[in-house]
């Protein structure tokens, strides 16, 4: 697309504040790791532990207040802005409001949630798949990170279950996400450039694509040596 053809709003000070709002929150994961883990730990864990704050940390601020949205902010539907994403009919009850970020006014998160619903409009109202993977994924897997940075702080090999569970809800939740928009054309996603394709849909999804299947990876081995060293002291005894 040409630079004339761009969409004005792309930098604007919203766009700006927003991405440094998550800048931040990996800011403050990585002071958290440097305050409660050892100078000795392993650097997988450590990269594990600031990745599993910063998950915490998203879910709780940003998607908790997405849900914030879709549940306590609305507008009623004659007063809706032209292009509303519009409710699910009967959303708690109601068929004449529209729910989400878009009726959020000035708030600043619902601000940030209408940048991003540029590349994804579901994101600006009430969508019922992206709703209910938001609700397990704030008030179900948000504790299960602070969980696994609470293990690997203390060293408790539970961690090591805790982050597979945890890694494979958010490859699932990550598919049931897109799936349906793949399965219909993409209709509410908009590619029209650099922005909105490779940085909102591509990376930000994909670093709840990468990070988990190397947590699996990490997991796992620790689990495989765990059983290696059980082998081989039952052969050991045997051999007694």
């Amino acid at each position: 697309m040409a630079a004339s053809t761009l969409p004005p709003d792309l930098f604007d000070q919203t766009t700006l504040v927003s991405l440094f709002s998550t800048v931040a929150i990996l800011a403050l994961a990585y002071g958290l790791s440097r305050r409660c883990l050892s100078s000795s730990i392993a650097s997988s864990l450590r990269f594990l532990f600031i990745w599993h704050a910063f998950d915490a940390l998203i879910h709780f601020c940003l998607e908790g207040s997405f849900l914030y949205h879709c549940f306590f902010s609305s507008l009623p539907l004659d007063a809706a802005a032209e292009g509303f994403y519009p409710d699910p009919h009967n959303f708690l009850g109601h068929t004449d409001r529209v729910h989400g970020s878009q009726a959020g006014g000035a708030n600043p998160f619902a601000q940030l949630w209408m940048v991003y619903a540029r590349a994804d409009r579901r994101w600006a109202g009430v969508d019922l798949g992206v709703v209910s993977l938001e609700l397990l994924t704030v008030f179900v897997v948000g504790p299960m990170a602070v969980s696994v940075c609470y293990d690997i702080a203390k060293k408790n090999p539970r961690a090591n279950i805790t982050m597979i569970m945890l890694a494979t809800a958010e490859l699932y939740g990550g598919f049931m996400t897109f799936c349906p928009e793949w399965l219909t054309g993409n209709v509410n996603l908009d590619s029209s450039n650099f922005m909105y394709l490779w940085v909102y849909l591509v990376f930000f999804n994909m670093l709840w694509v990468f990070i988990p299947a190397y947590a699996i990876y990490v997991a796992s081995a620790d689990i495989f040596d765990a059983f290696k060293i059980r082998s081989a002291r039952v052969g050991a005894k045997k051999a007694n």
